[in-house]
């Protein structure tokens, strides 16, 4: 229970401090960019409050995700975060593309970008705000395990990055009228190469995995501490709805047994899985043929 509220808590701790401080920034950054007459401060601004839309959805998904199981879903309501997730790494690809489209037309335009101090000010400003933002978001996310969190971490690192290139162009601008272009282009790769990653383990969760060997490893010790024998283990499989976890897996047993016998071992097996490493197990028994 206690791993349940802290991740449903984390999403809406780290949602409302996120909103709360990119709204912030947003007001600083634009203001600076209108000030300044930068192309890049204005576009950093709108990247920044785009972040709070993710922060929108992080609390949204946390909200989602504390529903108890029903009829309709019995596994609960946890996979919300997995798809908050999701919606976090469009929004990522987005902005992404923005960037790339946009450094493109300006190097073609061989537009030259004319930074002042104040820019130089706020940028390190943000800078600074932006990743502490990303490292708790992936401190909560390692405590508590929410996806959506983490994804959001990973938003957080995007804007610090593309802040650090703001600043690059601002202190190399005078002598490349291109810098501020190419290093677009390049933030442009790294926000999509986030988006990958994202997708992928977002996915890879949703469509289910195959346990770590070492958790294997764990499972199959503590079987032979209570039976001994080598049950021959296999076919092991998880499906992860973030707050309810269930573990899936084959074992082969002496052909003679009865099955109140086979059954009475697989229960024993679901019940330690359960109180040990918080699984929900589903055993299916395979005869053990002789050769």
């Amino acid at each position: 229970m206690m791993i349940y509220m802290d991740n449903v808590k984390a999403g809406y701790v780290e949602g409302t401090v996120s909103m709360i401080v990119n709204t912030l920034l947003f007001a600083i950054k634009m203001w600076a960019g209108i000030v300044t007459g930068s192309i890049a401060l204005a576009a950093d601004a709108w990247h920044t409050l785009s972040d709070s839309l993710g922060s929108v959805v992080v609390v949204i998904a946390a909200k989602l995700a504390s529903k108890k199981a029903d009829k309709e879903h019995p596994f609960g309501h946890g996979r919300y975060e997995h798809i908050a997730s999701l919606l976090i790494a469009v929004i990522l690809g987005i902005i992404a593309y923005d960037f790339f489209r946009n450094s493109i037309i300006q190097f073609n335009n061989r537009e030259k970008v004319d930074y002042g101090l104040l820019a130089i000010i706020v940028t390190i400003v943000s800078i600074v705000a932006k990743e502490s933002l990303a490292q708790y978001a992936f401190y909560l996310a390692r405590k508590t395990g929410n996806s959506s969190v983490k994804a959001h971490g990973w938003h957080h690192r995007s804007d610090t990055l593309s802040s650090v290139v703001v600043l690059i162009g601002i202190l190399f601008a005078k002598q490349f009228w291109w810098i501020d272009s190419i290093l677009g282009i390049i933030i442009a790769l790294m926000l999509f190469y986030a988006t990958f990653v994202i997708i992928r383990e977002a996915v890879s969760e949703l469509l289910g995995e195959e346990p770590g060997q070492d958790l294997i490893a764990e499972i199959e010790g503590e079987v032979k501490k209570i039976f001994g024998d080598d049950l021959k283990m296999h076919h092991f499989h998880i499906h992860n709805y973030v707050l309810h976890k269930e573990l899936t897996l084959h074992i082969r047993l002496n052909n003679e047994l009865t099955i109140e016998s086979g059954h009475n071992t697989a229960t024993v097996i679901e019940n330690m899985i359960n109180e040990k490493f918080n699984m929900a197990a589903t055993i299916h028994i395979e005869p053990l043929l002789e050769r």
